[in-house]
């Protein structure tokens, strides 16, 4: 069972926004020299104990974007062609970078598995990205995240016992 469930996510995300928020600026002015540590250490104690296909809400409400390798390796695996891959599934958004044309990802099944699990895009790969180094470097992204993943949301609430500032 996911703790919290997804229900509750939105709120508790909502609700701890600000306190999140202020703690991350904190933490980019004063960065505490085994963060990274503490972070690939919390990271994985929670993925020891979260399921991701119990809950797949990643895939269902936001789209990775694709990088040229992601496009190169994928479209090989369908014994496509880049271009043919891109007209098919992707667009270029706001950001000028490719992503999904629509979500819940085309990729998805209905038991929450991924057609393309061994040849995913590496930001499928690394979400939510709570282990990466220089933690201190994503931290608006890992704000967005905590919204979307409940795992993610745990690892943040741990992370702000573990290193008050």
């Amino acid at each position: 069972m996911l703790k919290p469930n997804l229900n509750e996510l939105g709120k508790l995300a909502k609700d701890t926004y600000n306190e999140t928020k202020k703690y991350f600026d904190k933490l980019k002015k004063k960065t505490p020299k085994n963060l990274d540590y503490v972070m690939q250490d919390l990271h994985d104690a929670e993925f020891k104990k979260t399921d991701c296909l119990e809950c797949a809400n990643c895939c269902k409400t936001t789209g990775p974007l694709f990088t040229s390798a992601d496009i190169e390796r994928i479209s090989k695996s369908f014994r496509q062609k880049p271009q043919q891959f891109i007209d098919q599934y992707l667009r270029i958004d706001e950001d000028n970078d490719y992503v999904l044309k629509s979500v819940p990802c085309t990729f998805l099944d209905s038991d929450n598995k991924c057609f393309i699990y061994d040849v995913r895009p590496k930001a499928c790969r690394e979400f939510p990205h709570t282990d990466r180094k220089k933690f201190n470097q994503i931290t608006d992204l890992t704000l967005l995240n905590v919204a979307i993943c409940p795992a993610a949301y745990n690892i943040v609430e741990k992370m702000k016992e573990k290193l008050p500032l």
